[in-house]
């Protein structure tokens, strides 16, 4: 199993469409007990969370966010933890709104300094 989340700041490698996470976005992740959680803003979010579970590699929760349009989205995901060769951890997710049409794949990876900048 892949280390802990707990502590990490992650951001996407890729931007979604308009209005979604994007390269800008940064992610703060905890983790205790087989829970995860994390809030995380940046680029067309102005404030998101997420809450779920951890089975093994395997992450499962939803998410909720403000867009800077003033639009609330909600939805589901699924990710695969993955260690890097270089020690950093790497989300392979994939997503689907359920607020609105829509669901792809994304992957987000940790930040290689402490801060989310």
């Amino acid at each position: 199993m892949a280390r802990s989340l707990d502590g990490l700041f992650l951001a996407p490698v890729t931007d979604q469409a308009p209005g979604q996470v994007g390269t800008r976005t940064r992610f703060a992740y905890h983790e205790r007990d087989g829970e995860i959680w994390a809030e995380y803003a940046g680029g067309d979010v102005v404030r998101g969370s997420l809450v779920g579970t951890r089975e093994g590699d395997r992450l499962d929760f939803r998410y909720v966010q403000l867009g800077r349009d003033g639009t609330t989205s909600s939805g589901h995901c699924v990710s695969a933890v993955v260690e890097l060769p270089d020690g950093r951890v790497r989300l392979e997710e994939t997503w689907e709104w359920e607020s609105r049409d829509g669901a792809g794949t994304s992957v987000v990876e940790q930040l290689a300094g402490p801060a989310a900048d």
